[in-house]
Protein backbone atom coordinates (compact mmCIF):
# COMPACT_ATOMS: atom_id res chain seq x y z
CA UNK A 1 0.00 0.00 0.00
CA UNK A 2 2.74 2.75 1.00
CA UNK A 3 4.64 2.01 -2.09
CA UNK A 4 1.59 3.06 -4.16
CA UNK A 5 1.39 5.89 -2.44
CA UNK A 6 5.11 6.69 -3.91
CA UNK A 7 7.01 5.77 -0.27
CA UNK A 8 9.80 4.32 0.64
CA UNK A 9 9.97 0.40 2.22
CA UNK A 10 10.25 0.94 6.20
CA UNK A 11 11.91 -1.77 6.48
CA UNK A 12 13.48 -2.36 10.03
CA UNK A 13 12.98 1.05 10.78
CA UNK A 14 9.54 0.14 12.21
CA UNK A 15 9.77 1.39 15.84
CA UNK A 16 11.14 4.82 15.36
CA UNK A 17 8.05 5.41 12.68
CA UNK A 18 5.67 4.37 14.90
CA UNK A 19 7.24 6.76 17.45
CA UNK A 20 7.05 9.46 14.90
CA UNK A 21 3.31 8.74 14.14
CA UNK A 22 2.05 8.67 17.92
CA UNK A 23 4.28 11.90 18.37
CA UNK A 24 2.08 13.26 15.53
CA UNK A 25 -1.10 12.31 16.89
CA UNK A 26 -0.55 14.35 20.16
CA UNK A 27 0.66 17.35 18.29
CA UNK A 28 -2.64 16.83 16.14
CA UNK A 29 -4.54 17.14 19.10
CA UNK A 30 -2.99 20.53 20.10
CA UNK A 31 -2.20 22.24 16.94
CA UNK A 32 -5.78 23.46 16.25
CA UNK A 33 -6.25 24.51 19.83
CA UNK A 34 -2.83 26.07 20.04
CA UNK A 35 -4.36 29.22 21.13
CA UNK A 36 -7.69 28.77 21.84
CA UNK A 37 -6.41 26.72 24.83
CA UNK A 38 -5.46 29.73 26.91
CA UNK A 39 -8.29 31.72 25.61
CA UNK A 40 -11.33 29.47 26.83
CA UNK A 41 -9.16 27.78 30.33
CA UNK A 42 -7.23 31.48 31.09
CA UNK A 43 -8.04 35.12 31.41
CA UNK A 44 -5.30 35.67 28.96
CA UNK A 45 -6.17 38.19 26.30
CA UNK A 46 -5.42 36.80 22.71
CA UNK A 47 -3.12 39.42 21.93
CA UNK A 48 -0.65 38.43 25.33
CA UNK A 49 -1.37 34.73 24.31
CA UNK A 50 0.69 35.67 20.95
CA UNK A 51 3.17 37.58 22.70
CA UNK A 52 3.78 34.17 25.15
CA UNK A 53 4.12 32.14 22.46
CA UNK A 54 6.10 34.41 20.43
CA UNK A 55 8.18 34.86 23.43
CA UNK A 56 8.55 31.22 23.94
CA UNK A 57 10.09 30.86 21.05
CA UNK A 58 12.59 33.43 20.92
CA UNK A 59 13.83 31.87 24.21
CA UNK A 60 14.44 28.39 22.26
CA UNK A 61 16.65 29.87 19.98
CA UNK A 62 19.79 29.38 22.00
CA UNK A 63 18.58 25.82 22.60
CA UNK A 64 18.80 25.12 18.63
CA UNK A 65 22.17 26.12 18.30
CA UNK A 66 23.17 23.94 21.63
CA UNK A 67 21.33 20.85 20.53
CA UNK A 68 22.85 21.05 17.17
CA UNK A 69 26.18 20.66 18.92
CA UNK A 70 25.07 18.16 21.17
CA UNK A 71 23.51 16.07 18.61
CA UNK A 72 27.26 16.10 16.47
CA UNK A 73 28.71 15.05 20.23
CA UNK A 74 26.64 12.09 21.33
CA UNK A 75 24.26 11.39 18.58
CA UNK A 76 20.45 12.28 17.28
CA UNK A 77 18.60 9.74 19.30
CA UNK A 78 19.39 10.88 23.31
CA UNK A 79 18.99 14.42 22.01
CA UNK A 80 14.78 12.96 20.67
CA UNK A 81 14.40 11.07 24.52
CA UNK A 82 15.04 14.56 26.31
CA UNK A 83 13.13 16.04 24.02
CA UNK A 84 9.86 14.13 24.32
CA UNK A 85 10.20 14.28 28.54
CA UNK A 86 10.77 18.37 27.85
CA UNK A 87 7.46 18.47 25.79
CA UNK A 88 5.45 15.73 28.09
CA UNK A 89 6.38 17.80 31.38
CA UNK A 90 5.74 21.15 29.39
CA UNK A 91 2.00 20.50 28.70
CA UNK A 92 1.60 18.73 32.25
CA UNK A 93 2.61 22.16 32.84
CA UNK A 94 -0.49 23.76 30.74
CA UNK A 95 -3.07 22.24 32.98
CA UNK A 96 -1.73 24.61 36.01
CA UNK A 97 -1.51 27.88 34.81
CA UNK A 98 -4.23 30.63 35.04
CA UNK A 99 -2.36 33.79 34.30
CA UNK A 100 -0.26 35.83 32.04
CA UNK A 101 2.96 34.58 33.92
CA UNK A 102 2.55 30.40 33.64
CA UNK A 103 1.15 30.72 30.11
CA UNK A 104 4.74 32.74 29.65
CA UNK A 105 6.61 29.61 31.85
CA UNK A 106 5.15 26.32 29.91
CA UNK A 107 5.06 27.46 26.48
CA UNK A 108 8.96 28.40 26.78
CA UNK A 109 9.68 24.95 28.13
CA UNK A 110 7.46 23.19 25.38
CA UNK A 111 8.97 25.55 22.80
CA UNK A 112 12.25 24.57 24.32
CA UNK A 113 10.96 20.75 24.22
CA UNK A 114 10.22 21.25 20.07
CA UNK A 115 13.43 23.35 19.22
CA UNK A 116 15.46 19.82 20.89
CA UNK A 117 12.83 17.72 19.26
CA UNK A 118 13.06 19.29 15.18
CA UNK A 119 16.75 19.97 15.85
CA UNK A 120 17.59 16.09 15.97
CA UNK A 121 14.92 15.14 14.46
CA UNK A 122 15.97 15.70 10.54
CA UNK A 123 19.35 14.34 11.55
CA UNK A 124 18.17 11.21 13.02
CA UNK A 125 16.55 10.64 9.56
CA UNK A 126 19.28 11.76 7.68
CA UNK A 127 21.20 9.01 9.65
CA UNK A 128 18.98 6.18 8.26
CA UNK A 129 18.76 7.12 4.57
CA UNK A 130 20.97 7.82 2.09
CA UNK A 131 21.73 10.93 -0.50
CA UNK A 132 18.91 10.55 -3.41
CA UNK A 133 16.35 9.07 -1.79
CA UNK A 134 15.85 12.07 1.23
CA UNK A 135 13.19 13.62 -0.65
CA UNK A 136 11.22 10.20 -0.51
CA UNK A 137 11.93 9.41 3.34
CA UNK A 138 11.52 12.89 4.74
CA UNK A 139 8.29 13.19 1.87
CA UNK A 140 7.03 9.79 3.92
CA UNK A 141 7.80 11.07 7.42
CA UNK A 142 5.86 14.04 6.82
CA UNK A 143 3.26 12.70 5.02
CA UNK A 144 3.21 9.98 8.66
CA UNK A 145 3.19 12.84 10.79
CA UNK A 146 0.16 14.36 8.91
CA UNK A 147 -2.09 11.11 9.07
CA UNK A 148 -1.22 11.83 12.91
CA UNK A 149 -2.60 15.51 12.72
CA UNK A 150 -5.88 14.40 11.28
CA UNK A 151 -6.53 11.97 13.62
CA UNK A 152 -5.75 14.15 16.05
CA UNK A 153 -7.34 17.24 14.23
CA UNK A 154 -10.60 15.25 14.44
CA UNK A 155 -10.49 15.21 18.14
CA UNK A 156 -9.60 18.59 18.80
CA UNK A 157 -12.62 19.43 16.56
CA UNK A 158 -15.34 17.79 18.98
CA UNK A 159 -13.18 19.60 21.78
CA UNK A 160 -13.59 23.21 19.97
CA UNK A 161 -17.40 22.33 19.32
CA UNK A 162 -18.09 21.46 23.08
CA UNK A 163 -16.00 24.60 24.18
CA UNK A 164 -15.56 24.01 27.73
CA UNK A 165 -12.69 24.57 29.44
CA UNK A 166 -12.76 20.97 30.66
CA UNK A 167 -12.31 19.43 27.74
CA UNK A 168 -9.93 21.89 26.46
CA UNK A 169 -7.66 20.83 29.72
CA UNK A 170 -8.75 16.73 27.88
CA UNK A 171 -6.90 17.32 24.98
CA UNK A 172 -3.90 18.98 26.56
CA UNK A 173 -3.51 15.85 29.19
CA UNK A 174 -3.63 13.54 26.19
CA UNK A 175 -1.07 15.39 24.22
CA UNK A 176 1.58 14.98 27.33
CA UNK A 177 0.42 11.23 27.30
CA UNK A 178 1.24 10.49 23.89
CA UNK A 179 5.00 12.14 24.19
CA UNK A 180 5.51 9.87 27.07
CA UNK A 181 4.30 7.06 25.03
CA UNK A 182 6.53 7.91 22.03
CA UNK A 183 9.65 8.52 24.50
CA UNK A 184 9.08 4.83 25.68
CA UNK A 185 8.98 3.72 21.89
CA UNK A 186 12.01 5.64 21.00
CA UNK A 187 14.07 3.99 23.95
CA UNK A 188 13.84 0.69 21.48
CA UNK A 189 15.18 2.52 18.45
CA UNK A 190 18.79 1.75 17.49
CA UNK A 191 20.41 4.76 17.58
CA UNK A 192 21.71 4.47 14.20
CA UNK A 193 24.95 6.77 13.95
CA UNK A 194 27.21 6.07 11.83
CA UNK A 195 29.99 7.41 14.10
CA UNK A 196 30.07 6.22 17.95
CA UNK A 197 29.63 8.72 20.60
CA UNK A 198 33.00 8.12 21.93
CA UNK A 199 34.60 8.84 18.72
CA UNK A 200 32.64 11.76 18.20
CA UNK A 201 33.45 13.13 21.66
CA UNK A 202 37.06 12.67 21.04
CA UNK A 203 37.04 14.65 18.04
CA UNK A 204 34.51 17.17 19.14
CA UNK A 205 35.42 19.34 22.18
CA UNK A 206 34.30 22.21 23.00
CA UNK A 207 36.79 24.22 20.77
CA UNK A 208 34.93 22.04 18.32
CA UNK A 209 31.61 23.53 18.92
CA UNK A 210 32.92 26.91 18.69
CA UNK A 211 34.50 25.67 15.61
CA UNK A 212 31.67 24.16 13.67
CA UNK A 213 29.42 26.99 14.62
CA UNK A 214 31.58 29.74 13.02
CA UNK A 215 31.92 27.79 9.94
CA UNK A 216 28.13 27.79 9.81
CA UNK A 217 27.79 31.69 10.76
CA UNK A 218 30.45 32.11 7.49
CA UNK A 219 28.76 30.06 5.57
CA UNK A 220 26.86 32.70 3.19
CA UNK A 221 25.53 30.51 0.77
CA UNK A 222 23.69 28.56 3.52
CA UNK A 223 22.17 31.55 4.78
CA UNK A 224 19.92 31.44 1.61
CA UNK A 225 19.09 28.70 2.26
CA UNK A 226 18.30 29.59 5.79
CA UNK A 227 15.96 33.14 4.61
CA UNK A 228 13.59 30.83 2.10
CA UNK A 229 12.85 28.37 4.50
CA UNK A 230 12.20 31.24 7.20
CA UNK A 231 9.61 32.33 4.88
CA UNK A 232 8.20 28.79 4.18
CA UNK A 233 7.88 28.53 7.84
CA UNK A 234 5.77 31.64 8.25
CA UNK A 235 3.46 30.10 5.57
CA UNK A 236 3.22 26.85 7.05
CA UNK A 237 2.73 28.29 10.56
CA UNK A 238 -0.65 30.24 8.96
CA UNK A 239 -2.29 26.41 9.40
CA UNK A 240 -1.59 26.51 13.08
CA UNK A 241 -2.12 30.31 14.18
CA UNK A 242 -3.77 32.46 11.73
CA UNK A 243 -6.28 29.98 9.92
CA UNK A 244 -7.76 28.73 13.43
CA UNK A 245 -8.61 32.20 14.35
CA UNK A 246 -9.55 33.60 11.73
CA UNK A 247 -12.23 30.77 10.78
CA UNK A 248 -13.27 30.80 14.49
CA UNK A 249 -13.19 33.94 16.28
CA UNK A 250 -13.11 36.32 12.97
CA UNK A 251 -15.38 34.84 10.60
CA UNK A 252 -17.19 33.12 13.64
CA UNK A 253 -17.44 29.69 11.63
CA UNK A 254 -18.42 26.82 13.65
CA UNK A 255 -15.95 25.10 15.69
CA UNK A 256 -16.26 21.58 13.08
CA UNK A 257 -14.34 23.99 10.16
CA UNK A 258 -11.49 24.12 12.09
CA UNK A 259 -11.04 20.34 12.52
CA UNK A 260 -11.70 20.39 8.74
CA UNK A 261 -8.84 22.26 7.72
CA UNK A 262 -6.67 19.95 9.79
CA UNK A 263 -8.28 17.01 8.54
CA UNK A 264 -7.79 17.97 4.94
CA UNK A 265 -4.37 19.53 4.85
CA UNK A 266 -3.19 16.32 6.77
CA UNK A 267 -4.99 13.86 4.53
CA UNK A 268 -3.77 15.62 1.38
CA UNK A 269 -0.23 15.16 2.46
CA UNK A 270 -0.97 11.56 3.57
CA UNK A 271 -2.09 10.30 1.05
CA UNK A 272 -0.63 12.91 -1.56
CA UNK A 273 3.04 13.44 -0.55
CA UNK A 274 4.16 10.73 -1.77
CA UNK A 275 2.65 10.74 -4.69
CA UNK A 276 3.91 14.13 -4.89
CA UNK A 277 7.74 13.40 -4.57
CA UNK A 278 7.94 10.70 -7.36
CA UNK A 279 6.24 13.31 -9.82
CA UNK A 280 9.12 15.68 -8.80
CA UNK A 281 11.71 13.65 -10.55
CA UNK A 282 13.54 14.79 -13.32
CA UNK A 283 12.34 18.85 -12.09
CA UNK A 284 15.26 21.10 -10.16
CA UNK A 285 14.59 21.45 -6.87
CA UNK A 286 14.70 25.20 -6.83
CA UNK A 287 11.94 25.34 -9.37
CA UNK A 288 9.88 23.06 -7.09
CA UNK A 289 10.22 25.26 -3.67
CA UNK A 290 9.14 28.07 -6.40
CA UNK A 291 5.78 26.65 -7.21
CA UNK A 292 5.65 25.89 -3.44
CA UNK A 293 5.02 29.26 -2.35
CA UNK A 294 3.14 30.18 -5.89
CA UNK A 295 0.49 27.53 -4.18
CA UNK A 296 1.10 29.38 -0.49
CA UNK A 297 0.20 32.86 -1.71
CA UNK A 298 -2.94 31.90 -4.47
CA UNK A 299 -4.10 30.05 -0.75
CA UNK A 300 -4.07 33.16 0.97
CA UNK A 301 -5.52 35.23 -1.56
CA UNK A 302 -8.33 32.64 -1.25
CA UNK A 303 -8.53 32.83 2.19
CA UNK A 304 -9.08 36.58 2.19
CA UNK A 305 -12.10 36.24 -0.18
CA UNK A 306 -13.42 33.91 2.11
CA UNK A 307 -13.81 36.60 4.34
CA UNK A 308 -16.45 38.88 2.16
CA UNK A 309 -18.75 35.47 1.74
CA UNK A 310 -21.73 34.34 3.55
CA UNK A 311 -21.57 31.85 6.28
CA UNK A 312 -22.04 28.81 4.33
CA UNK A 313 -20.10 29.78 1.38
CA UNK A 314 -16.79 30.58 3.64
CA UNK A 315 -16.57 28.02 5.32
CA UNK A 316 -16.75 26.31 1.67
CA UNK A 317 -13.77 28.96 0.91
CA UNK A 318 -11.74 28.69 3.94
CA UNK A 319 -11.72 24.76 3.06
CA UNK A 320 -10.54 25.00 -0.97
CA UNK A 321 -8.26 27.76 0.08
CA UNK A 322 -6.51 25.43 2.61
CA UNK A 323 -6.65 22.39 0.79
CA UNK A 324 -4.45 25.16 -2.14
CA UNK A 325 -2.03 25.96 0.42
CA UNK A 326 -1.33 22.22 1.11
CA UNK A 327 -0.04 21.81 -2.43
CA UNK A 328 2.44 23.92 -1.52
CA UNK A 329 3.00 22.27 1.64
CA UNK A 330 3.31 19.14 -0.59
CA UNK A 331 6.20 20.58 -3.02
CA UNK A 332 8.40 22.87 -0.87
CA UNK A 333 8.68 20.96 2.49
CA UNK A 334 10.84 17.93 1.78
CA UNK A 335 12.60 20.03 -0.88
CA UNK A 336 13.98 22.12 1.49
CA UNK A 337 15.00 19.96 4.17
CA UNK A 338 16.72 17.41 1.83
CA UNK A 339 18.76 20.72 0.17
CA UNK A 340 19.86 21.10 4.21
CA UNK A 341 20.81 17.82 4.59
CA UNK A 342 22.61 16.88 1.29
CA UNK A 343 24.43 20.20 1.14
CA UNK A 344 26.77 20.30 3.59
CA UNK A 345 29.40 17.48 5.45
CA UNK A 346 27.93 14.83 7.83
CA UNK A 347 30.49 15.64 10.99
CA UNK A 348 28.50 19.16 11.34
CA UNK A 349 25.47 17.97 10.14
CA UNK A 350 23.84 18.63 13.36
CA UNK A 351 25.01 22.35 13.60
CA UNK A 352 24.20 22.72 9.87
CA UNK A 353 20.23 21.52 10.35
CA UNK A 354 20.19 23.26 13.74
CA UNK A 355 20.78 26.60 12.03
CA UNK A 356 17.97 25.27 9.36
CA UNK A 357 16.20 24.81 11.88
CA UNK A 358 16.55 28.07 13.18
CA UNK A 359 14.47 29.27 10.22
CA UNK A 360 11.82 27.58 12.02
CA UNK A 361 12.38 29.08 15.59
CA UNK A 362 12.37 32.77 14.02
CA UNK A 363 9.13 32.58 12.30
CA UNK A 364 7.76 30.78 15.24
CA UNK A 365 8.96 34.43 17.02
CA UNK A 366 7.48 36.78 14.31
CA UNK A 367 4.04 34.26 13.76
CA UNK A 368 1.89 34.26 16.54
CA UNK A 369 1.94 37.91 17.88
CA UNK A 370 1.94 39.30 14.40
CA UNK A 371 -1.02 36.85 12.97
CA UNK A 372 -2.27 37.67 16.68
CA UNK A 373 -1.83 41.49 15.84
CA UNK A 374 -2.82 41.47 12.42
CA UNK A 375 -6.13 39.34 13.39
CA UNK A 376 -7.22 41.61 16.20
CA UNK A 377 -7.39 44.98 12.86
CA UNK A 378 -9.41 42.82 11.03
CA UNK A 379 -9.83 39.99 8.52
CA UNK A 380 -7.81 41.22 5.53
CA UNK A 381 -4.13 42.26 6.55
CA UNK A 382 -3.15 38.99 7.53
CA UNK A 383 -3.49 37.37 4.48
CA UNK A 384 -2.45 40.43 2.57
CA UNK A 385 0.98 40.36 4.89
CA UNK A 386 1.11 36.30 4.23
CA UNK A 387 0.35 36.60 0.36
CA UNK A 388 3.63 39.15 0.15
CA UNK A 389 5.67 36.65 2.15
CA UNK A 390 4.95 33.97 0.23
CA UNK A 391 5.39 35.97 -3.19
CA UNK A 392 9.11 36.90 -1.82
CA UNK A 393 9.90 32.96 -1.72
CA UNK A 394 9.08 32.65 -5.36
CA UNK A 395 11.48 35.55 -6.50
CA UNK A 396 13.98 34.02 -4.03
CA UNK A 397 14.03 30.57 -5.17
CA UNK A 398 16.04 31.17 -8.07
CA UNK A 399 18.89 33.16 -5.75
CA UNK A 400 18.44 29.48 -3.93
CA UNK A 401 19.48 27.32 -6.97
CA UNK A 402 22.81 29.78 -7.84
CA UNK A 403 23.69 29.52 -4.33
CA UNK A 404 23.74 25.83 -3.66
CA UNK A 405 24.19 23.93 -6.44
CA UNK A 406 22.09 20.68 -4.75
CA UNK A 407 19.34 23.00 -5.18
CA UNK A 408 20.19 23.25 -8.81
CA UNK A 409 20.15 19.66 -8.81
CA UNK A 410 17.03 17.51 -10.24
CA UNK A 411 15.29 15.32 -7.97
CA UNK A 412 16.46 11.44 -8.90
CA UNK A 413 14.18 9.84 -6.26
CA UNK A 414 17.44 7.18 -6.17
CA UNK A 415 19.59 6.29 -3.67
CA UNK A 416 23.46 6.89 -4.31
Amino acid sequence: MLSRLGFPPIGHHRRFVVAMGVDAIGSGVFMPISVLYFLRTTDVPLEQVGLALSVAAAASLPVVLLVGHLVDRYGAKRILLAANAIQAAGYLGYLLVDGYLGVQLVTALVAMGQAAFWASYSPMVAAITRPGERELWYGFLGALRNVGFAVGGLVAGVAISVGTPTAFRAMVAADAASYLLALGLLLGVPAHDRRAAADRADEDGRAGALSGLSTVLRDRPFHTLIVVNTIYALGGLALNYAMPVYAVEVLRLPGWVTGAIFTLNTVMVGLGQGLAVRSMRGHRRHRIVAAGHLAYAVGFVLMAAAGLLAPVLAAVGVLVSAGIYTVGELLAGPVLTTVAVDSRPEHLRGRYLAAYQLSWNVASVLGPVGFSWLLARGPLPVWVALTAVALAGVALAPVLGRSLPIAAARVTNEAT
